[in-house]
């Protein structure tokens, strides 16, 4: 039985063959069934979703107006504060911390009429590509339950891909949204870098972060975007840029497409599963009437380096706040203030976020200032500047999505330069702030979807989002499912 999609259980509630109660009733049983062995959530509140939803029952019995998406159920991942539940960032530091107030994305999707179920697992602070690093425990991949679902955004595109929720909100700092879509078979998009507010989102990498969709499919990501993008005056990187009605462009014509394969993302370490893959995606698109033409990104061997210098270091910064004073866990007994900082972080913080806080203190330290992180930014712009000769001779770049299928739990946790890897392909849409989006186009021998990534130009969604619509109208990968997932029932 079909997978109902986001779009589809909006368009049964407006018409009322069902309810909202009915979806979010069915959900609420999804996750109750197949999380305790998937672990996609940190929290759910299943008594104030199903008031909710009643109340869009109500409202839509009396023909009042509602929202886009009213009566729908999402799950966001918890670095997005919400003034309902715990806002904890997978992290020990904040395990009891209860926001004031709603990040923006949340302002939008509750004034859509959304439902917001619960909110999703993921690395601690977002620092990781497994979802391996979160205090509450590892999140499963629903394909093989002993693979990991990538990362940091695993939570959210597990829950996706067991088919427990429609649509889910991810954060890309590096791959985070792209890469857990990837291996968990389902679509994630990471737009252009100020194209939603970051307002409200527990700070990483701020230069990087970017908040956007995992849905089964693009129109399903194409609607979230057009919900949650827009300027938010709260957040001065927000650009106040038009947004388009993504949702109706994906059905505009789509002639002359020019797709760029860049050498340098087929080099050695690639899977050839995956390098097999990809390219029979390119290939599908050049039998359509595309063009394919080969561009270079010289400066994308830097990338990972670059990328892991800047982020470690904004991450630094970020994170002083968490010292028991003014945010964060506070040790219980301490000797004497230095006792009390030193200790509430020891205490609060895992192992790759102290990982990462110390590699980006060490680079914006006297003496290595200029010799690491200086030098990196100047990196970044020649990324940036690679990008951008790139797209004016092509529309889109192809490329994969990560080096390998989902690995097995366990197998790199305790390698974190061998994990960094797993992100060499997506961290240059970061470091350029291009939009990114990751869709299935196949599965490796053992089972396990592959991703193929689009990037585009700055604010080029519209464009973005069509290309990959155009390939999922002519293939089936987004449609299939973890056996996890089989006997679905509809509401």
């Amino acid at each position: 039985m079909p997978v109902p999609t986001l779009i589809e259980i909006r368009d049964a509630i407006r018409s009322k063959t069902a309810s909202s109660r009915e979806w979010v009733d069915r959900a609420l049983n999804r996750i109750q069934k197949l999380d305790p062995r998937v672990h996609a959530l940190v929290s759910w509140d299943g008594d104030r979703a199903m008031d909710l939803a009643e109340q869009i029952d109500e409202k839509i019995a009396r023909a009042e107006p509602v929202g886009e998406l009213a009566g729908v159920p999402v799950l966001i991942k918890d670095n997005m504060c919400t003034s309902f539940g715990r806002t904890t960032c997978s992290s020990r530091s904040l395990e009891h911390f209860e926001a004031p107030y709603n990040a923006h994305v949340v302002e939008r999707l509750e004034a859509a009429g959304t439902i917001i179920v619960g909110k999703t697992n993921l690395d601690e602070f977002a620092m990781g590509s497994s979802t391996e690093n979160s205090a509450f425990g590892v999140t499963r991949n629903p394909w093989d339950l002993d693979r990991v679902p990538g990362g940091s955004s695993g939570g959210s595109a597990a829950a996706v891909a067991a088919d427990m929720i429609p649509g889910t909100l991810g954060s890309d700092t590096g791959g985070s949204i792209r890469q857990p879509a990837s291996f968990c078979g389902v679509t994630g998009l990471k737009p252009t870098y100020g194209r939603v507010s970051r307002y409200g989102l527990v700070a990483y990498g701020s230069s990087l972060d970017q908040i956007g969709p995992i849905t089964r499919n693009v129109r399903d990501a194409a609607l979230l975007l057009g919900v949650t993008a827009g300027k938010d005056r709260r957040d001065s990187t927000s650009v106040d840029e038009p947004v388009p009605d993504y949702l109706a462009a994906l059905d505009g014509p789509l002639e002359g497409v020019r797709i760029g394969y860049a050498e340098e993302y087929f080099g050695p370490g690639l899977d050839p599963e995956v390098r097999q893959a990809v390219e029979a995606a390119i290939d599908a698109y050049k039998a359509g009437g595309a063009t394919v033409k080969t561009v270079h990104l010289p400066h994308m061997k830097y990338a990972i380096a670059c990328y892991y210098l800047i982020v470690t270091a904004e991450a630094s910064s970020n994170l002083a706040r968490y010292d028991g004073v003014h945010y964060g866990h506070r040790t219980a007994r301490p000797k004497d203030y230095i006792d009390l900082y030193c200790s509430s972080r020891q205490e609060g913080f895992g192992p790759e976020v102290k990982r990462r806080i110390m590699l980006g203190t060490y680079a914006l330290s006297s003496g290595y200032y200029d010799a690491y992180y200086l030098k990196a930014l100047k990196v970044r712009t020649l990324v940036q500047r690679d990008f951008e000769r790139a797209f004016g001779e092509v529309d889109v770049i192809a490329c994969p999505v990560a080096p390998t299928p989902a690995i097995r739990i366990g197998e790199r946790i305790d390698d974190p330069l061998a994990m960094y890897l797993l992100d060499i392909y997506t961290v240059s849409a970061n470091l350029a702030g291009i939009p990114a989006i990751s869709i299935p186009c196949g599965f490796s021998r053992a089972g396990l979807p592959i991703g193929l990534q689009l990037m585009g130009p700055h604010f080029a969604e519209e464009r973005l989002l069509r290309i990959a619509h155009e390939y999922q109208m002519k293939t089936d990968w987004h449609t299939r499912l973890p056996a996890i997932a089989d006997g679905v029932p509809k509401p």
